[in-house]
């Protein structure tokens, strides 16, 4: 995820992390977790910077947002799509290993930033690895036990690569007020009450509906294309632009 500047960094010296856990989420996205050598305390939709070191002293540096809740104690989970063409994300998809030391500083970022006590309902969109810092807000509502009103719209080519998508399914489950639409682009959905095209202006008014008011928040993070189109969509579905907080990567 882009860095978002100096707001909000409560640390911004570089620490070891030591790699524990390493899983695959799709077939081009891992989960990575990381044991903090100096923990810290950070809000749901934060990011770090991560930061390789050649033998030749080159460095490579990369920011992901945090899909941990913040009652994670001392670890964080990261979610590392593969670029081909990437500096960082082929280290971690085919070198990394279980025990490595990872450079690593944060948190980072103040802006898309979530937590229960700002209340609802809440508006999620996300498209692919953009899920990563929502997962962080919705498993902070569920730790917290908060029945703040909220619905998660997520768009993925497939529903394969639907990151979290069964961890999303179980808590729409068991967490009362939240609701999950998913949005698949090239293949057709597997439930009726969701979508197989792209995002849309019908699309977003059907979803803004299942809320019981009007959103208080609406937090939408993806590629440029899809922040645009979803950002366009929320305002020409009636919603105050001045609600909405918008994260995007990519080129």
């Amino acid at each position: 995820m882009t860095d978002l500047g100096a707001a909000g960094r409560a640390d911004g010296m570089w620490q070891a992390a030591r790699l524990v856990q390493i899983s695959t989420l799709t077939p081009r996205i891992k989960s990575l977790v990381l044991a903090l050598q100096r923990p810290f305390t950070f809000r749901a939709g934060q990011h770090v910077d991560l930061r390789l070191t050649a033998p030749d002293g080159y460095q490579a540096r990369r920011s992901y947002s945090i899909a941990s809740a913040p009652s994670s104690s001392g670890l964080i989970e990261l979610a590392i799509e593969r670029l081909d063409d990437g500096e960082v994300s082929p280290f971690f998809h085919d070198v990394a290993a279980v025990g490595d030391s990872i450079e690593l500083r944060g948190p980072l970022g103040g802006h898309f930033v979530w937590g229960p006590e700002e209340g609802g309902p809440l508006l999620l969109i996300g498209g692919g690895s953009g899920v990563v810092p929502l997962m962080a807000m919705l498993r902070h509502r569920r730790d917290a036990q908060a029945d703040v009103p909220s619905v998660l719209l997520l768009s993925s080519r497939t529903l394969a690569e639907t990151l979290y998508r069964d961890e999303l399914l179980a808590m729409e489950a068991a967490a009362p007020g939240f609701t999950l639409r998913l949005a698949v682009t090239r293949g057709a959905p597997e439930r009726p009450v969701d979508y197989g095209r792209r995002l849309d202006l019908a699309m977003l008014k059907a979803v803004v509906a299942l809320l019981p008011a009007p959103p208080r928040q609406v937090f939408i993070c993806g590629t440029n294309g899809l922040v645009s189109a979803a950002a366009d969509g929320v305002v020409a579905a009636g919603l105050a632009a001045e609600t909405m907080r918008t994260e995007r990567y990519g080129g």
